[in-house]
């Protein structure tokens, strides 16, 4: 029978609670409009550097009105969240290429939260203020190409956490202080273009993260000294055009170098044979010196001629006298020695000729068999060549770019490597990109105009406001990764027509943020405040309203989360999308629940994972996949459509694609057609640059803990993607006292077979765990063995077969013929990767480099056949085999434990 009593008690709750809840919205919001305020002493300080220049364009007008942070002031980002002194604080002060003149104001040392500092493409001059040396937060430093003058103050040395100086271009004078040699995350010291002078700081070898060093074009005397070929990590030494003497430094320099450039000063004595076996050099240039006797020719010799790398060695204008050893020039080797005695032998005269400056602005032509000449887009519209089968106009993101210390002189031979390179930066397919036009400048850096189409997804036309948004952010964020060939880069400019104007409030950007993201944002979290509270009431009174009535599922542990950029579902749409979840839907089952093919009301096609009660993962794996994939953004990493977590459900949305799991093409058993090694080698390259992306590049770091064959998805280009992180963990940050631990201790999750055994024994998880569960795959590509079947261990088995000289004996006949170099240099990778020791295991920076390095080693015919097979989206041709599969003996028809199998690919393709 009906209680009233208790009907009215349970009521009166809800009013009391409600009555309580609005005192509370009321008194929040307000707080939040009477604290957002930034810290006043910074907004001093941003007066009285806006007082120190002078901006005849206008672009600070906005610097005269309201708050810094909550104003929209011009080049002006902040924290969004306030510190712990209750204010918010400058975290970037970007004011790049706006024509702006005077002085720079000792006031910016008081933005000691400031991260970067972005003053470049003026005309401001004076002195660099000694204030800016004690910045504790200062990551990067941008004067470049201005008039600054004087010298670089010695409190520059207290800048611990600054990874890039780029103050070339300028008029700076005197010697450079030996004290910086104490910056511990230093990685790029741009100075060339200045009137530097004095002796070259020995100390410089011991910063132990430089990668790059640019002095070039400036008065600097005396010797190189020899401490500078110990630099473990160095890419690039230029230091041409200078006034220095004596001799070569004849250590050997690091192996990673790509560029040498000692040209123009005065060095004497001999060449020595340390630049031979240089693996990654593409420029020697020693020209325009008084250099002597005989140069050897195993400089450039053994120089492979795969892919598009090129090595110029130019040693013109010297007194070289012979070349000792063979004469004969690799194809990708240019050798230029005209200007020395050598050239009056009759049999050196192919080094002797005159040397044309190659078309290095030429570019490669996007080639279409349809004409699109005929159709006639709209203003600011163009011919997309993401679709030049059919002529789709689209509206493309307009980008200013420069590479600001290129490792190459010749573009046109890595513009291929190039445009890879940016739109897997980008998270973009490579067909979105179009180079405009590319040009030489001062330094030398290579300038270039770029335009970014939208995919051609349901013939879309224009990106989308948070594509816009995200894809601004990867520019001025510098969040596209550092490249050993093309260095480091700058946005010069990011121009949206008409078309986005209403995108971020601007026709047109000069590459900086107003601040207006803030704005944003801090708005949208009043915005949320409100909602919230609102939302809380409505579900407390519905709750209470079914306070009788039984939940025929688990009730859910807490209210829906709201994360930008990923969608929040309702369970009806889900219902609606799978036909109440039908068994004719399911595609895949695991430890998690079951996976369905769903459509939803747009008709994308999608793959839901739906949690069952009891299920092998719980809420706190559920919420880490939602939290980690919604800010993780790689064309090899899975990404999140959306989720579901209503009526006690929990539901993850992806895109479905039909291609499966590697385990499918690996499992003999399954009906998939055998990937070949070029297939194989170049879906471990993409699962790896996935893992280095989470290891080096995410924000804080991912250690992924449940790598497996079965976690790697294919596109329908046979693209690799890493999928589920419900059992990541971010990497350790730094303490109160700024050491980083290298692990970070948990309860040991994982599939068996790919575990780390240090990290099983020791519950210390590091990124070498990754490292070891990757080459475990890496050992089921190539023998398409499970890690354990049949009581057998597939590290231990290999490892038998490699040592006993047998490695051929297991290697998966299912491929096809293969480069037997290219599969042992693979096999000693793998092996490598599964050391029990963890300091003995590559970093994942030296597996990407490893892998790529075997890749070119690959036959040409090989690599071209790979891209062929693939004749239609989902489809894969097998190459042809001579000899008939025959069934490995290790496989097992088991399935293994994944979340998604037979066909899931819960993935987006890249933007």
């Amino acid at each position: 029978m009906f209680d009233n009593s208790g009907y009215f008690c349970i009521q009166s709750r809800v009013w009391i609670i409600e009555a309580v809840l609005l005192v509370w919205l009321c008194w929040s919001t307000s707080f939040i409009g009477a604290k957002d305020v930034t810290d006043p002493v910074e907004v001093t300080a941003l007066r009285a550097i806006k007082k120190s220049l002078n901006d005849p364009m206008n672009n600070l007008t906005n610097w005269n009105r309201g708050d810094p942070c909550t104003s929209n002031w011009t080049g002006v980002w902040c924290f969004y969240s306030k510190m712990n002194d209750g204010y918010l604080h400058v975290q970037q002060l970007q004011l790049l290429n706006m024509h702006l003149s005077g002085t720079l104001s000792p006031e910016l040392g008081r933005l000691s939260y400031m991260t970067i500092l972005l003053l470049n493409g003026n005309k401001l001059t004076g002195s660099l203020p000694e204030e800016l040396g004690y910045l504790p937060n200062l990551d990067r430093i941008q004067i470049d190409q201005n008039q600054i003058s004087g010298p670089i103050p010695i409190s520059f040395a207290n800048l611990n956490k600054t990874k890039h100086f780029h103050m070339n271009n300028n008029s700076i004078s005197g010697q450079i202080p030996p004290e910086l040699s104490r910056l511990p995350e230093l990685v790029h010291f741009l100075l060339d273009n200045n009137n530097l002078s004095g002796y070259l700081p020995q100390e410089f070898s011991e910063m132990p993260n430089l990668l790059i060093v640019q002095l070039d074009n400036n008065h600097f005397n005396g010797s190189i000294p020899d401490s500078y070929s110990n630099m473990s990590k160095l890419l690039k030494l230029d230091l041409s055009s200078n006034q220095l003497n004596g001799t070569i430094p004849p250590g050997r320099f690091s192996e990673n170098i790509t560029t040498i450039d000692f040209s123009n000063n005065n060095l004497t004595g001999t060449i020595p044979a340390n630049f031979s076996g240089l693996p990654h050099l593409q420029q020697l240039s020693l020209a325009n010196n008084s250099l002597s006797g005989t140069v050897s020719s195993s400089i450039w010799q053994n120089r492979t001629s795969n892919g598009n790398e090129t090595f110029v060695v130019d040693f013109q204008n010297n007194d070289l006298s012979n070349i000792s050893g063979t004469l004969n020039l690799p194809l990708n080797v240019t050798v230029r020695l005209n200007g020395n005695p050598l050239c009056t032998n009759e049999s050196l005269v192919q080094f002797c000729g005159s040397q044309s400056e190659e078309d290095n602005d030429a570019l490669n032509p996007v080639n279409s068999t349809v004409d699109c000449t005929a159709v006639r887009c709209p203003q600011s519209y163009e011919i997309s060549p993401t679709s030049l089968e059919i002529c789709l106009c689209s509206a493309p993101l307009l980008v200013g770019y420069r590479l600001k210390s290129p490792g190459f002189s010749n573009f046109l031979a890595y513009q291929s490597m190039f445009e890879s390179y940016l739109t897997s930066g980008l998270s973009l397919n490579l067909d979105q990109l179009k180079i405009d036009s590319v040009a030489w400048e001062e330094g030398p850096r290579l300038k270039m105009y770029l335009k970014l189409f939208p995919e051609d997804v349901n013939n879309s036309s224009e990106f989308n406001r948070s594509e816009v948004l995200r894809i601004r952010g990867m520019f001025t964020g510098w969040n596209i990764p550092d490249s050993e060939v093309f260095g480091p880069y700058e946005l010069i400019n990011f121009t949206l027509s008409d078309v986005y104007k209403d995108v971020i409030g601007s026709s047109s950007s000069s590459g900086v943020s107003t601040g207006a993201l803030v704005g944003i944002v801090l708005g949208t979290i009043a915005v949320a405040v409100t909602l919230s509270a609102i939302v809380f009431l409505l579900i407390l009174k519905n709750r209470l309203k079914k306070y009788q009535t039984i939940s025929r599922r688990r009730k859910s542990t807490r209210i829906s989360i709201k994360i930008d950029g990923v969608k929040d579902f309702t369970y009806g749409e889900m219902a609606l999308a799978t036909n109440n979840f039908n068994d004719s839907a399911e595609v895949g089952q695991g430890g998690y629940g079951k996976v369905y093919k769903g459509v939803l009301d747009d008709g994308t096609v999608v793959a839901i994972k739906r949690a069952q009660e009891g299920s092998l993962q719980g809420q706190k794996e559920f919420f880490t996949e939602i939290e980690l994939l919604s800010r993780v953004h790689h064309r090899n990493l899975v990404s999140l459509i959306g989720y579901c977590d209503e009526e006690g459900e929990q539901m993850l949305v992806y895109e479905f694609m039909p291609n499966g799991t590697l385990r499918d093409h690996l499992s003999a058993s399954k009906s998939k057609e055998p990937l070949s090694f070029a297939m194989r080698l170049r879906i471990a390259l993409g699962s790896s640059k996935g893992i280095l992306y989470l290891h080096t590049e995410a924000n804080p770091p991912i250690f992924h803990r449940d790598i497996k064959a079965s976690n790697i998805l294919l596109d329908p280009k046979f693209i690799a993607k890493v999928a589920d992180f419900g059992l990541s963990r971010l990497a350790p940050v730094p303490d109160i006292e700024g050491s980083t631990p290298a692990h970070v201790s948990t309860v040991v999750k994982g599939t068996p077979g790919y575990l780390d055994p240090e990290y099983f024994l020791t519950h210390k998880l590091t990124d070498k765990s990754d490292v070891y569960s990757l080459g475990v795959v890496f050992l089921e590509l190539l023998t398409g063995m499970h890690p354990i079947s049949h009581g057998k261990n597939i590290v231990r088995e290999v490892n038998v077969s490699y040592q006993s000289g047998m490695i051929f004996s297991v290697i998966d006949n299912r491929m096809g013929s293969y480069p037997s170099e290219c599969v042992e240099k693979f096999v000693k990778l793998a092996l490598k990767c599964c050391q029990e020791d963890t300091d003995a295991r590559p970093s994942m920076a030296q597996v990407v480099r490893e892998l790529e390095n075997i890749w070119l080693m690959m036959p040409e015919s090989d690599t071209k056949t790979t891209e062929s097979l693939i004749t239609e989206p989902g489809k894969l041709v097998s190459p042809p085999s001579s000899s008939t599969p025959t069934k490995n003996p290790y496989v097992s028809s088991d399935i293994s434990g994944s979340d998604l199998v037979s066909g899931v690919i819960p993935t987006i393709a890249p933007r």
